[in-house]
């Protein structure tokens, strides 16, 4: 069967297309088929929804595969295994052992695929100086903010949530979150200038300086979600003024200020790491995803970018089930 792999190929047109056999294997790689990818509602569909500039673009970054063969020089994967790696949508995967991370016995392949968006906030959980106890504001609850509301709340942080989208608002309050709005509460006086961190997922410029609004003094925002497009009319001066009067410490929230792996004898807090600790939680079910996986065939990979950038997803998050395509 001829290898496959969803690409886009024009603005806002996504199709299955066959792509060569892999190449030869490499003794540090290793290959298996696909099982599932997961679509990334932000980075990808800032590509979506743009001019492709070489047709056609292969696109994703999250899959498991099953190992089908390893190069003469790994040692820690054999035949069978079930890895997680962050390469394309594509029927099958090779790639660096050392890049892979071995899906725990016990934990479907379907969940273990959401790592690598858990990965986004857990570089701000283990950077930021909040802690445990402390108030944390999420912005934007796409599949990115939804994660980060489950992985400070498991941490022990009392955790608020924000989006103007009724139905995630919904999804927040079914996983547990207690105090969810569709706006920030900037006139709630049990909340406004009590939160010590605001993540903020949704890249709107209102968001990050209503978050500088409402965290208090020294508060900490971190800005996650990246701002690929313009979205609001708001002056420079506005942020400043918030930032200055308020002591906010504003970052960027850009994951890969930790390393992918330890660089250096002290560095123990990396990337991979991360997707360890996130792939334990999904098996210990610490992350609410009931009713929140929408299983799609790859040959419908059109109608699966177009529900998303219409939030018309069955749920939040967009699977590929490579067993159908």
């Amino acid at each position: 069967m001829a290898h496959k792999a969803v690409a886009f190929t024009a603005q806002q047109r996504a199709e299955l297309i066959d792509i060569d056999d892999p190449p030869d294997l490499q003794p540090d790689e290793v290959r298996g088929r696909t099982l599932f990818s997961l679509i990334s509602a932000g980075t990808e569909l800032a590509s979506y929804t743009r001019e492709t500039s070489d047709p056609p673009q292969l696109t994703g970054y999250a899959a498991v595969a099953e190992v089908e063969a390893v190069g003469a020089e790994v040692e820690n994967l054999a035949k069978g295994d079930m890895v997680f790696c962050g390469d394309h949508h594509k029927s099958f995967q090779q790639v660096p052992a050392w890049t892979t991370i071995r899906v725990p016995d016990g934990l479907e392949a379907s969940k273990a695929v959401i790592t690598r968006l858990m990965g986004v906030t857990f570089s701000t959980l283990i950077t930021t100086v909040a802690r445990p106890g402390d108030r944390v504001m999420i912005t934007g609850l796409g599949p990115v903010g939804f994660l980060g509301t489950q992985i400070f709340r498991r941490s022990g942080y009392d955790v608020l949530a924000c989006d103007p989208d009724e139905r995630r608002v919904e999804y927040a309050r079914r996983a547990g979150i207690e105090h969810v709005y569709t706006q920030v509460p900037l006139d709630d006086p049990r909340f406004a200038k009590t939160v010590n961190l605001v993540v903020e997922c949704s890249g709107h410029e209102q968001a990050a300086l209503d978050a500088c609004n409402m965290v208090r003094v020294r508060g900490e925002v971190v800005l996650v979600g990246a701002p690929w497009e313009r979205k609001a009319d708001i002056q420079a001066f506005d942020l400043l003024r918030a930032v200055f009067n308020n002591f906010v410490v504003l970052r960027s929230g850009w994951e890969w200020e930790v390393p992918l792996d330890e660089t250096f004898r002290f560095q123990h807090h990396t990337i991979l790491k991360n997707y360890e600790t996130a792939m334990q939680w999904l098996k210990q079910d610490s992350v609410y995803l009931d009713g929140l996986r929408d299983i799609v065939a790859p040959r419908d990979c059109q109608q699966a970018y177009q529900k998303c950038l219409t939030h018309e997803t069955n749920g939040l998050f967009s699977i590929f089930d490579w067993s159908k395509r």
